[in-house]
């Protein structure tokens, strides 16, 4: 069954703590935080106190994904404030594997985000170094964007590649990851989803009950 992992990038601010322990009950698998610069995309969103705060209200893995230039210059930061998983982008200023061991060397989970335009072989000489890899099915920076459907072909082209070499890695998916494609990203090979604004905090739905629906779909 995929993962729930809601995008707290999307919840109500002024209700987070209250968001994250009705989330807390509703037994997703992550909280997904998006860390934005305000250079790699044209936005800025949360920081490492964000992640401190929440901490102490629950044990579920915590996976940050830095959507910044240099972002070996973040590490240290978010592992502090309570991080288990962090991706970064191939595309930013960095050298990728040292950055992914680096990470892996202070017992965190290492991923690999791709933007939508991004080709796999930027993965080839990484893998090994990988536990998850994040596919962006929308360009990053905004939340409420369009689903960007030739991005199923690269989900699934991915989960080729992850079974051919016979490695455990799995597929973060993220980007309107609708209730209508969640069915789609799973039939590719998606095994973590990034829920927001299309799945999860629903304008005229409940969060207890948004989540309860989304468990229910993942069964199915």
């Amino acid at each position: 069954m995929a993962m729930i992992g809601p995008s707290l990038m999307c919840a109500d601010l002024g209700y987070l703590v209250e968001s994250v322990q009705i989330l807390n009950r509703g037994n997703v698998d992550f909280f997904h935080f998006d860390i934005m610069d305000g250079s790699f995309v044209p936005n800025f969103s949360m920081g490492p106190d964000m992640l401190k705060r929440l901490r102490p209200q629950t044990s579920i893995p915590f996976d940050v994904h830095l959507m910044v230039e240099e972002p070996e210059r973040f590490i240290d930061l978010f592992v502090d404030a309570g991080a288990d998983m962090i991706s970064v982008h191939a595309e930013s200023k960095l050298h990728l594997q040292r950055v992914l061991q680096s990470i892996r060397n202070r017992n965190l989970k290492a991923g690999v985000a791709l933007n939508p335009s991004t080709p796999l072989c930027m993965l080839d000489y990484v893998l090994d170094s990988v536990d998850y890899v994040c596919l962006m099915t929308v360009n990053p920076g905004f939340a409420g964007q369009k689903f960007i459907p030739s991005t199923l072909g690269k989900i699934a082209d991915l989960r080729h590649k992850i079974n051919a070499a016979n490695l455990d890695i799995s597929i973060q998916v993220d980007g309107n990851i609708s209730l209508a494609n969640i069915p789609l990203v799973v039939e590719k090979g998606a095994d973590m989803l990034v829920c927001g604004t299309s799945s999860l905090f629903l304008p005229d739905v409940k969060l207890e009950q948004a989540v309860v629906d989304l468990r229910e779909l993942c069964h199915k």
